[in-house]
């Protein structure tokens, strides 16, 4: 296949998987390796491998789902209590356990077979979405029941995304890892551009109920998808680990983080980048509708701009894989990031602020596929899951505390003030990463 040949058909990803879809009735009894995933060549397209595909379409299902639950489940809770930090509460119900639980979630992946872990992990998120659309409908679904859920779907999501981080280069080979994580935020916020605006009707007429039964059958429908591809690694399973290992696990992947400079200084700048970005995406709805006077229809076409710049920002970061040093990449799009951050809190339109954020997003969403094909080139295969747990939780547990605080900020002085904290940290941050030699000059 030529070059144009190889662009076309990564720019038609979508398309691709589609028509490979009559493909998920082979067989899957055959004994698959890492080098049968990969004996095409690590010139060809990521979707050149027909596991990829169907492994693709699985996860596009369920962020389908995601993109649902994500706008309908913190608008039922801003309905139920009219309250910002209630509001931000769901989002830490969901950061924190991940945060917790992702290091054992890369522990597994390096270990159990990753296809079972994920379908499992599936399971439990549809039951979870299934109670939660049951309850609803029963007039019995309360504001300490979400957070209870959403923590279970969040463990559920460590250990799932565990299984996604070592698998992509186990499928496409570690030259196509950005390619293919490009591909995949690509898919998510494709799905996250059209399901806001949907979702924002959908709640405006019949409330989340529709949103929560979605999801719930998204999840099941990523289940059929991952039964059918052949193998998601490791080649030789070792079984779960027992605690001791566990522990030994724990600590290789702090100790691959720490001992390496660049991704020290990388993950530390992206905890405190995630504290600030979140403590402003948790107060959003409150902030448009108490500044600007925003209907649930209006917070699903500001969602759907979210998604919009997204979708642009992940597809660059597949195009432009390696086209730049790494370091300059990445300080060069934190700093811009940052200054599209800012006019947010000097807008008097709300539409202009949706469009503030939605290009914000595009440069966010650049960095992750950019950050993540990074960490993928240059980590042994067999620590990928550990190091990546590891990188979770330091990058994520400090979005709590900022999340909380924001929302108590809002709640006592207003959204506005909130996040103005938000956006001026983020530009004082962005700076700090491109003034650090260990983050700017990194060229692997």
């Amino acid at each position: 296949m030529t070059s144009a040949g190889r662009t076309r058909a990564e720019r038609y990803w979508l398309l691709a998987a589609l028509i490979l879809l009559p493909s998920l009735t082979g067989s899957v009894k055959v004994r698959y390796t890492s080098q049968t995933m990969l004996s095409g060549g690590p010139r060809r397209g990521v979707f050149s491998s027909p596991a990829f595909a169907r492994y693709f379409l699985g996860q596009a299902l369920s962020y389908i789902g995601d993109g649902l639950r994500l706008l309908a489940v913190p608008l039922l809770v801003f309905h139920l209590t009219k309250s910002a930090l209630s509001t931000g509460g769901s989002l830490v119900a969901e950061v924190v356990p991940f945060a917790i639980f992702a290091m054992v979630g890369g522990s597994l992946a390096d270990r159990v077979d990753r296809r079972r872990l994920m379908i499992l992990c599936d399971m439990v998120r549809f039951a979870v979405m299934a109670a939660f659309a049951i309850a609803y409908a029963l007039h019995v679904l309360t504001v300490p029941m979400i957070y209870c859920g959403l923590a279970i779907i969040s463990i559920s999501a460590a250990f799932f995304m565990g299984g996604q981080s070592a698998s992509i280069p186990y499928l496409v080979g570690k030259d196509g890892a950005t390619r293919a994580t490009s591909a995949l935020l690509a898919a998510e916020n494709t799905t996250n551009l059209v399901t806001p605006v949907v979702g924002g009707a959908l709640f405006s007429f019949f409330g989340p109920l529709p949103a929560l039964v979605i999801n719930a059958l998204t999840y099941l429908g990523s289940q059929v998808s991952l039964a059918f591809v052949p193998s998601l690694g490791p080649d030789e399973p070792k079984g779960v680990p027992t605690w001791s290992e566990l522990r030994g696990d724990l600590k290789i992947g702090m100790l691959y983080l720490f001992n390496d400079r660049a991704m020290r200084a990388q993950t530390m700048i992206g905890f405190a980048l995630n504290t600030l970005g979140y403590a402003g995406y948790a107060i959003l709805i409150p902030f448009f509708k108490r500044d600007f006077g925003a209907s649930d229809r209006d917070i699903g076409i500001i969602f759907g701009m979210n998604a919009l710049g997204a979708l642009a920002g992940s597809l660059a970061a597949g195009h432009f894989d390696r086209r730049w040093p790494f370091g300059r990449a990445i300080t060069i799009a934190y700093v811009i990031d940052a200054l599209l951050f800012l006019p947010i809190i000097f807008a008097r339109s709300m539409w202009l602020a949706g469009l503030c954020w939605a290009a914000s997003n595009a440069l966010a969403q650049f960095e992750v596929g950019q950050i993540i094909g990074w960490r993928l080139r240059i980590l042994p295969g067999e620590l990928v899951g550990r190091v990546f747990g590891a990188v979770r939780l330091v990058v994520l547990i400090g979005m709590a505390p900022g999340v909380l605080l924001a929302g108590w900020v809002a709640d006592r002085y207003g959204a506005h003030p909130a996040m103005s904290i938000s956006a001026v940290g983020y530009v004082v941050i962005a700076f700090v990463a491109l003034a650090s030699p260990a983050i700017r000059r990194e060229s692997r």
